[in-house]
């Protein structure tokens, strides 16, 4: 990266004699007034003619030998002049690399390079790493030799508190021109270091002002003692020293450590002065990343934190699932899955999608992840949940406006039903075995927190083996592709099928990754099953008290036959207890089933729609009637309630042995 050039002026008559020059093209070309152009510039009398002809300027590169005989390429413009008077007919600007031996000697150069090189295209980018690695690239070779960039290490790693003491530093950049590995053993990037508090470097970070040294002497061996490196003094020995504090209002962020070796010219108060200026501007552009980098690792662990990182399901449901993160730009989001496992073999799946980006959205989505859990866990049916939601995003927006979408399906792995609903979501995509792939065709209702409509449920059974794919807008839809095309892209994806989840998730994804501005994508796969007809078992009961004593055998009989007489004791009184409740409080008949999936789970099913409670009253007869629900909660390992179409259905679970 050579961006250093020295700019060189003659005025030539019409016949390329050389009449006037500046100091620069004297030293360099050793230009002498009545010499002629080709003689200084050879190759540049052509060009000059055909300017002066057509009165048009004309540039060429060619190649130039100084009066040392080096030779370097060169930038040739020549500008026609008219009128005057004058007997200069065009002026040659001549353009020339800074030799490295030379290149501290020009401070116009030497500013132009620091300042309007390429310090705004470096100062873009909001990487810190990337962003020390191109300020370094500046100050070497086109201010000095070799070049540090510290900062203070408690600004750099947000876990690290501030040092007691000497301030750590971290190295985040070192630069060389001649490539001399000891520069590298002896400063390692990445290392943090503390300064002794009678070196230039601390004077520097302490009174946040610009430190010129040199020629180093005894600092050097005090550096080089302190850190047990021997090397380092004759590195640094007879070497000028300036450092740049980088200032964040009144407080110093870290510092530039420049070094000429003895070869070039020595610092002196105008390279304080330029250096000061691009450590001002450095600055800004440290600030500017190191916030971004902390406020971008803050949204990230948010929101990898809030993402579940594990889902579970019923054995014969096998489930898989993607988030791929928007482009650099967008990266955090509000797109979420969830895989819920229920008692009785069900399962909850569940997509949402919160409207923009960064942290709000992900507080947002962590909030609606929270909230599906526990609608889930009071077995609410999908429609219902989603109208909870819909509350819950209501409330928010009071405070700030925001909405999002969501998919939520409920499925019974013991009789093959999903229940479907969908607040503003696209549609789940249904694939049976040996069946084309189709889109579900579920009730509309718009998105959570604007709430203009009711929110209806899908009933309907599936085949074993059937595949149910839930995604976000991410996957389907861009900037350069109509949704649609998106959708009919994914399920003609579907319809050629993959040997595995996996494949078909990441087949889903086959050319989303080029898209540079996408949306953050949440994807959800489950294949769908029932667990074997050998792991439940229900009865019909009639609603009278003999069916107490027949429940009490029927489970006992059941759990001798899966080989868990150990649980028949306790399985009998709770499940006595549920059926002497419906007994009592429902009426009509009664089913009991057992279920074995992940615990062992005993089901009441009855017609009332009322939902039994604990009773916590002092009087006898409220105690008698409410001791059912007491031994349940005691005996079990957790109970609940949830409405079926017919009425309700009370269960409990117990732990496997």
């Amino acid at each position: 990266m050579e961006s250093s050039t020295r700019i060189l002026i003659l005025g030539t008559d019409s016949t390329g004699k050389v009449l006037q020059f500046d100091r620069n093209a004297a030293a360099v070309l050793g230009a002498e007034p009545g010499a002629q152009l080709d003689d200084v510039i050879a190759g540049a009398r052509e060009p000059l003619l055909e300017a002066v002809r057509s009165g048009r300027e004309r540039t060429v590169m060619l190649t130039l030998r100084t009066p040392g005989g080096a030779a370097c390429d060169a930038v040739v413009t020549v500008h026609p002049m008219a009128g005057g008077g004058s007997e200069a007919a065009a002026l040659a600007v001549v353009r020339v690399p800074v030799p490295l031996a030379d290149r501290f000697l020009d401070p116009a150069v030497i500013r132009r390079a620091l300042l309007e090189g390429s310090l705004p295209r470096v100062g873009a980018t909001l990487d810190l790493d990337l962003l020390a690695r191109g300020l370094m690239d500046i100050l070497v070779p086109h201010f000095c030799n070799t070049g540090a960039l510290l900062l203070l290490d408690s600004l750099v790693d947000a876990d690290e508190p501030p040092a007691g003491g000497a301030p750590l530093l971290r190295r985040m950049a070192v630069a060389c021109d001649d490539g001399d590995p000891a520069w590298d053993a002896a400063f390692p990037t990445g290392e943090a270091v503390a300064y002794p508090e009678d070196t230039p470097h601390m004077r520097c970070l302490r009174g946040g002002e610009a430190v010129l040294a040199g020629p180093v002497g005894d600092e050097a061996a005090a550096i080089a003692q302190a850190w047990h490196r021997p090397p380092v003094a004759a590195l640094l020995k007879g070497a000028s020293l300036l450092l740049l504090p980088i200032m964040a209002g009144d407080a110093a962020l870290g510092f530039f450590a420049c070094t000429r070796d003895t070869a070039h010219r020595p610092f002196d108060a105008y390279d304080v002065e330029i250096g000061m200026e691009f450590a001002s501007r450095a600055a800004g552009f440290v600030e500017s990343a190191r916030r971004f980098g902390r406020e971008r690792a803050t949204a990230l662990t948010l929101q990898r934190s809030l993402l579940p990182t594990g889902l579970s399901a019923p054995s014969s449901v096998e489930v898989q699932h993607r988030y791929l993160p928007g482009s650099r730009l967008i990266e955090v989001g509000g797109d979420w899955y969830e895989s819920i496992a229920l008692p009785g073999a069900r399962v909850a799946l569940v997509v949402g999608d919160v409207a923009g980006h960064g942290v709000r959205a992900a507080v947002t989505m962590g909030r609606l992840r929270t909230a599906i859990h526990t609608l889930a866990g009071l077995d609410l049916p999908p429609a219902e949940a989603l109208e909870r939601l819909d509350s819950l995003m209501r409330s928010l927006g009071e405070r700030e406006p925001h909405f999002a979408t969501c998919a939520y399906v409920l499925y019974d792995a013991v009789s093959g039903r999903c229940e479907v609903a969908s607040a503003g979501h696209l549609p789940p995509l249904l694939v049976p075995p040996g069946a084309p792939a189709a889109y579900l065709d579920v009730p509309p209702a718009p998105p959570l927190g604007i709430g203009d409509g009711p929110i209806v449920s899908r009933e309907f059974t599936v085949q074993d083996g059937t595949l149910l794919f839930l995604y976000t807008d991410g996957l389907v839809e861009n900037r350069a592709r109509d949704i649609d095309d998106g959708l009919d892209r994914l399920r003609r994806t579907f319809d050629r099928g993959a040997p595995s989840l996996d494949g078909l998730c990441q087949a889903a994804l086959d050319g989303v990754y080029d898209d540079q501005h996408r949306d953050d994508i949440a994807m959800l796969l489950a294949r769908l099953r029932r667990i074997p007809a050998d792991d439940h078992v229900s009865w019909e009961l009639p609603a009278e008290a003999a069916a107490v004593r027949r429940a009490r055998g029927l489970v006992r009989d059941r759990l001798a036959r899966w080989d868990l007489a150990g649980l028949a004791d306790t399985t009998a009184l709770l499940a006595s207890e549920l059926v002497t409740n419906a007994v009592r409080h429902a009426g009509g008949r009664i089913t009991l089933r057992l279920v074995r999936e992940g615990g062992l789970v005993c089901e009441v099913f009855d017609a009332s729609d009322g939902r039994p409670r604990i009773r916590c009253d002092t009087d006898a007869a409220s105690a008698e009637s409410g001791r059912g629900l007491n031994v349940v909660s005691r005996l079990a390992h957790r109970w609940g309630v949830r409405r079926t179409p017919g009425g309700k259905a009370v269960w409990c679970e117990q732990e496997l042995p």
